[in-house]
């Protein structure tokens, strides 16, 4: 790899040859992805032999490669005095405990209030990496979903932290309540997650072209009508566990897209009744996460507890499920 000034140069050869073209860009250490390769290919800045090309076209053995990286361009977003929660900060990185609610990064309807917008009054000096709208954001989280999130403030530490990201390294692990008595006390889903065949804003099982995703899961407590799970990600699809568990009879409580809202109307007890319809977003909450530190390649491991909506919900469970004593399973594992 040979570097001039904003240009960046590759010569294709061995396992390269016969390679979509942003296949091959997305293996090289200047890009955190297969879909940034695409980016820029579709923006022109990159040539194959001084031609430009799709990012379907395939590499022969000798071609040459240049990618016309761009200047880094002004944030189009304004930074904001938002408080967040910082876990942990050096010079590369920043760990955040996210609230349930706020937007990762902007995107149409959400310009204003993202944790993007947060990070970008705090810190000046954010990876450029993610584009524009997602300077510094290495991976996100849904907005209902809250927790333990890592962020990059350096390109060097961003394009490893993806690196991580891509090979399975970093340990992800969630805290969730499910609708249902879950019968084993641990197991794993082993299910490719795409678009929904028929609602293209849903994710599903079903999708022929979907991802490899798996997750496994060990049971906490039981409540009965409720179960808190622990959940650890190997891979990371977008709705990957709230799909996963509705999959297995399990939605999150509190996510009405897969299924849960169904389950409050079989439920008999009134003040439970009640706090559950309170519980306005899906229990799901990133508690811990783990990865090699970017630069010096300690591994690092950071903790969150259980936000107060979730810790009130399992409290009133758990007495619940110790008052009934019906002889179902229940209790601390």
């Amino acid at each position: 790899m040979i570097e001039q000034q904003d240009q960046i140069q590759f010569k294709v050869a061995g396992s390269g040859s016969g390679m979509r073209i942003d296949t091959f860009l997305s293996l090289q250490d200047v890009f955190v992805s297969r879909s940034q390769a695409n980016r820029v290919i579709h923006e022109g800045h990159v040539w194959v032999n001084d031609s430009k090309i799709k990012a379907g076209h395939r590499l022969r053995e000798g071609d040459t490669v240049v990618y016309l990286r761009q200047k880094p361009k002004a944030y189009d977003v304004l930074p904001e005095d938002i408080p967040i929660n910082i876990v942990y900060e050096d010079k590369s990185v920043l760990v955040v405990d996210k609230p349930a609610g706020m937007v990762v990064h902007p995107a149409a309807g959400n310009y204003q209030g993202t944790l993007v917008n947060a990070l970008m009054f705090y810190c000046k000096d954010l990876s450029g990496i993610g584009g524009v709208l997602r300077p510094g954001i290495v991976h996100r989280l849904d907005k209902w979903t809250s927790g333990l999130m890592v962020a990059a403030k350096s390109d060097e530490a961003h394009i490893e932290l993806a690196r991580q990201f891509k090979n399975h390294l970093i340990k992800k692990l969630y805290k969730a309540l499910v609708y249902g008595n879950v019968k084993l006390d641990e197991g794993f889903i082993d299910s490719p997650v795409g678009r929904h065949p028929v609602d293209r804003k849903k994710m599903s099982t079903k999708n022929r072209t979907g991802k490899q995703a798996v997750t496994r899961w060990k049971v906490i407590e039981w409540y009965g009508v409720v179960t808190l799970l622990d959940i650890e990600l190997e891979t990371g699809r977008t709705h990957q566990i709230r799909v996963h568990l509705n999959s297995l009879g399990y939605p999150i409580v509190g996510d009405n897209v897969y299924g849960s809202s169904k389950r409050i109307s079989a439920i008999n007890d009134v003040v439970l009744l009640a706090k559950l319809r309170a519980m306005k977003r899906q229990a799901l909450h990133s508690s811990r996460i783990g990865f090699f530190h970017p630069i010096n390649n300690e591994y690092m491991e950071f903790l969150s507890p259980l936000p107060d909506d979730m810790a009130s919900l399992c409290g009133y469970l758990r007495e619940r499920s110790n008052r009934m004593s019906t002889g179902t399973k229940g209790g601390v594992r």
